[in-house]
Order: structure tokens, then C-alpha cells, then sequence
């Protein structure tokens, strides 16, 4: 982490993240609970609310700034629009197939395939000790999969929920490094892209909504006396509340920190989401799936101590770093962190303090 990065505001987007992130798997769970055949539509309504939350911010405050849709920023934006929104039609469809405690072990792989993918993208050589992190994580995985006769038949979870989990974790890790190669294409502004990526998943949705049928499952629903429309409506509200500001908490974490670090973060909550899922849901939580969560954590951890160590510390400024601080002539800093560049802003500066 850069030397004029303050610790605590990196500690607070990270819990701010990890707040809005517990809220949208359960609204989301009771939400797909209810509603099971309009897993997109759902999707959709939470990804137009975060947009219409856009405007009004921008409408309020001076300090947002929406982009212009140009349609060459748009193709070069592509790239990490669909990565996003087939990441969350995966991520949603994982949700709904399975409990909300083990939501997280579906989803284990997110570190292992984050590592991987930033290592590709970087040409660089992982260390024994990273490579050690990155088994305990899939071992982790691997425990929480396996077939247990603790488990009911009815909250066995089924291969291709498993099968969305991993696809949904590798999506999640594409996207966490395509959003620092995205950056430049939006002025370097983290809201900008929040804006790009959620109206563009938006219209990616469109056709596949209508393909299938969900208005028209809607319609049915609608005159259905057994459905409550209003988890459905209130849920889609909330989720799409906290969606944006999890949108904007993810890519703050992402551009302060790094790709892997946004993901320790996600492994972080993963005992308070268990322990919810319980008590909310009455998800089964055997042997196995503990073990599984708790050794998916070590790893984690293990991994950002390894990082740390062989990040290590800053090296002193030159003169001429002081020298430009004291000119004010950077807007932007660069550090290289285990292969990876961060861009990382002037928080103060950007905003006008």
C-alpha cells in the first residue's frame, strides 16, 4: 500500500464492503427463495436501481460525475461489462441453488482463481509459500464438496450449483483484474466505471430476460394469490440500495489495495455469513462444512501474511519523490506489489478537500 494511502480509510472500505456484501446474500437468498424462476429479471431490477442511484447522486453532489456514453469508450469497456454480468448471472444462480452458508464454500475457488489469473496476467512466478496458501484455500473447497451423510438429500447441494460456483469464481477473478486495465478508459474514476458496469450489464441482460420468459413468469406470479410480490419488490429495493454501494466499496477496495487483497475481504465474512445462515435460513452446517470454512480462512490468511512478508516494506522516498510531493505535480501513484500495479488516488484531493 502506497505511503499516502491512510490505513484506516483502507480499513473502512473493506468492512463497508464486507457490511454490503453480507446484506445482499441474504436479501438476496430470501429474495430467490420466494421468486426462484426470476433469477435475471431480479438481477436486472438491482442493476437499474444502482444506475438510477447514480444519476441521483450525480444530480445532488458535484463530486459524482457521470461519463459520457461514447460508443468507443463502450467497446473498449466490453470486455469487463460481460465478464461482470455473466459473473453475477453465475453468482446469483449459485445463491439460489444452494444454502446461504454454504454460498461461501460454492464460491471457495475466488482466491486460488484470482491468484492464478493475476499471475497469467502479470507473467510472474508464484512463490512455494503462495502456492501453499492457494492448495489449503482448494483443499478447503475440496472438504466442503464432498459427499457427507450429515447432510439431507434436500440440502445436498446439486453439481451444477457447483458447477455455477466455480464459474461464478472465476468470473470474480477476471473481473477483479480487468477493472484495474478498465480504469484509464473512465478518467481513473472508480464511479464511472460503477456506472458503465451496471448499465451495461443491464442491457446484456435484456435478451436473455426475454428468452426466458420471465416477464412472462412475472405476469403469472403477479395473479398468483400464493406469491408475496413484496419481498420480491422490496428485496429487489434493497439489493439494489446495497448493490451500488457494494459496486462502489468493491472497486475502491480493488483500486486502494489489490485484487487479492479485495478477495481476503470477501473470505473475511465468511463465519458471520455461517452463522447468519443458520439462525435466518436454518442451513445445516456439519463437520465437514465448518472445517471447510475454517480451513478456506487459513489459507486466506496465510496468503495475505505471505504477501505482506514478501511485499516488504516501503523503500524510503528519493528527493525527487519529495520534491514532486512537494510540487503537488502527481494526481496518481503507481506501486508494484508482488507483480501486480495499483492505481490509487489522492482520496482528499479527488475530493475537493
Amino acid at each position: 500500500m502506497p505511503n499516502d494511502v491512510n490505513p484506516f480509510k483502507v480499513a473502512a472500505v473493506v468492512s463497508f464492503y464486507m457490511i454490503a456484501a453480507l446484506v445482499m446474500v441474504f436479501v438476496n437468498k430470501a429474495v430467490l427463495n420466494k421468486s426462484p424462476d426470476l433469477p435475471l429479471l431480479f438481477l436486472f431490477l438491482q442493476l437499474c436501481i444502482a444506475v438510477v442511484l447514480l444519476h441521483g447522486a450525480a444530480a445532488i453532489s458535484s463530486r459524482v460525475e457521470l461519463p459520457k456514453l461514447e460508443l468507443e469508450t463502450a467497446k473498449k469497456l466490453a470486455p469487463v461489462v460481460l465478464v461482470n454480468v455473466i459473473g453475477l448471472i453465475f453468482n446469483t444462480l449459485c445463491l439460489r441453488d444452494v444454502e446461504a452458508s454454504f454460498f461461501q464454500i460454492a464460491r471457495g475457488l475466488v482466491l486460488p482463481l484470482t491468484i492464478i489469473v493475476s499471475l497469467i496476467s502479470t507473467k510472474s512466478t508464484p512463490s512455494t509459500r503462495v502456492i501453499i496458501a492457494a492448495t489449503a484455500v482448494t483443499a478447503g473447497f475440496l472438504l466442503g464438496v464432498a459427499p457427507s451423510s450429515a447432510v439431507p438429500v434436500h440440502a445436498t447441494p446439486s453439481a451444477l450449483s457447483l458447477f455455477y460456483g466455480f464459474l461464478s469464481s472465476l468470473f470474480i477473478a477476471f473481473h477483479a483484474v480487468l477493472i484495474k486495465a478498465s480504469l484509464p478508459y473512465c478518467n481513473n474514476s472508480t464511479i464511472q466505471l460503477a456506472y458503465w458496469t451496471n448499465l451495461g450489464s443491464a442491457a446484456f441482460l435484456v435478451p436473455f430476460i426475454i428468452l426466458r420468459g420471465e416477464p412472462m413468469i412475472l405476469e403469472d406470479l403477479i395473479h398468483d394469490s400464493t406469491w408475496d410480490g413484496n419481498v420480491f419488490l422490496w428485496g429487489s429495493l434493497v439489493t439494489g440500495i446495497f448493490g451500488f454501494l457494494l459496486c462502489v466499496a468493491g472497486l475502491l477496495s480493488i483500486k486502494v489495495t489489490s485484487p487479492i487483497t479485495h478477495m481476503f475481504s470477501s473470505a473475511a465474512r465468511s463465519v458471520i455469513q455461517t452463522v447468519l445462515g443458520v439462525f435466518l435460513f436454518n442451513d445445516i452446517v456439519t463437520v465437514n462444512r465448518a472445517g471447510s470454512i475454517f480451513v478456506i480462512l487459513l489459507g486466506t490468511m496465510f496468503y495475505t501474511w505471505v504477501k505482506s512478508v514478501e511485499s516488504g516494506p516501503p523503500p524510503p522516498p528519493s528527493r525527487k519523490d519529495i520534491d514532486l510531493e512537494a510540487l503537488g505535480d502527481s494526481r496518481v501513484s503507481e506501486e508494484t506489489e508482488g507483480g501486480d500495479t495499483t492505481m490509487v488516488f489522492d482520496v482528499d484531493e479527488k475530493e475537493g478537500k
